[in-house]
């Protein structure tokens, strides 16, 4: 009797984890959601960058997309927090623990509507953490109206069509200061996947803006936020390549159409242009190009803009790299001659 093959063994990152120990739930959103996309392609990041998943810190506010943390990474850290107030935890959590790598995910309505407010402050103090939007437009959890984000003109399913202007999250994050801005399209797995690992290796707020369908209200004709709108109109600035730091730098390009960007971390984000004049490293610029797609009615996609080299808060407030938490009470507690002498000089 023939002895039956050994299966092979599964494939593991360089921690010796497979991929089966970064999944998470089984999803309850609607079949053919963006969401559930996103959700895939960060489960992949992680796992290929060698993320430690007890490393991550999930959090989310309210909404459909604040439910896709559920569905990867089930051994990580994980906050639900109120209806916009996902920042400030995640501002608590990082501050508490700079070891720790904090991922937002939010939708439009959680970051444009509710959440604004703390959106803005998140991005002007730069603190370290990835911040997904899941954005399709229309507030899924309560029957598809629109949201901040929908396009000026854009129709509902009922013929109602939307005669406000959008709030554009990356022109917003760029101009408060965000030091790593995207715009990606559920649908297009590649670049998004590149996306995610240099958001992973940057230190600051890494801000990415992800179109997502929404197939049960927002995926018709006359949406702007549809997966036939964005394969007609998505225009790439570049061609992504993502290099992490523990890999060889083998990625070929033409010298002199490519911008190299090394990462915190020793790791190279390679763009290889696809329109002419067009550099991530220019604010001003990035701002001006989101300005003139959107006049045209056309989705920018791709790293609008990075800076690797400014502080983020945690350098700024010059934190300890132990976390705070496990700091001892000597440490931390002004001894009584302090205190006697503060209270002295307030007399």
């Amino acid at each position: 009797m023939a002895t039956p093959p050994t299966p092979a063994a599964p494939r593991t990152n360089r921690l010796g984890l497979t991929v089966v120990e970064y999944k998470g739930g089984k999803s309850t959103l609607c079949a053919g959601c963006g969401h559930n996309a996103i959700s895939e392609r960060i489960l992949e990041a992680m796992y290929e960058m060698g993320v430690p998943p007890e490393r991550v810190a999930k959090l989310s506010g309210i909404g459909c997309s604040s439910k896709s943390p559920a569905y990867f990474m089930s051994r990580s850290h994980a906050f639900n927090a109120l209806h916009g107030r996902m920042p400030s935890v995640a501002t608590g959590a990082v501050l508490a623990n700079r070891q720790l790598l904090a991922l937002g995910v939010s939708g439009d309505g959680d970051t444009a509507s509710i959440g604004i407010g703390q959106f803005v402050h998140l991005m002007r103090r730069n603190l370290p953490m990835l911040y997904v939007v899941e954005n399709n437009g229309v507030y899924g959890l309560t029957k598809g109206q629109f949201s901040a984000t929908a396009d000026l003109g854009s129709k509902l399913k009922t013929g109602v069509q939307n005669d406000l202007p959008p709030i554009d999250l990356c022109t917003l994050a760029i101009q408060l200061g965000a030091t790593f801005v995207g715009r990606s399209f559920s649908g297009d797995k590649r670049q998004l996947s590149a996306m995610l690992k240099a958001a992973i290796a940057h230190r600051g707020t890494a801000m990415l803006d992800v179109v997502s369908p929404c197939v049960t209200f927002n995926d018709h004709e006359g949406s702007t936020k549809s997966y036939a709108y964005m394969k007609e109109h998505d225009v790439p600035l570049h061609e992504l390549h993502f290099v992490p730091a523990f890999e060889d730098l083998a990625v070929e390009y033409d010298p002199g159409t490519t911008v190299d960007v090394t990462m915190h971390d020793g790791s190279h984000l390679r763009l290889r242009k696809l329109e002419e004049g067009y550099d991530p490293r220019d604010r001003g610029r990035a701002m001006a190009r989101l300005v003139e797609a959107q006049a045209g009615g056309d989705v920018l996609t791709g790293v609008l803009f990075v800076d690797a080299k400014a502080p983020s808060l945690v350098d700024l407030m010059n934190l300890v790299e132990a976390p705070l938490a496990t700091l001892p009470t000597e440490a931390v507690r002004p001894p009584r001659a302090v205190l006697d002498a503060l209270m002295d000089a307030l007399r």
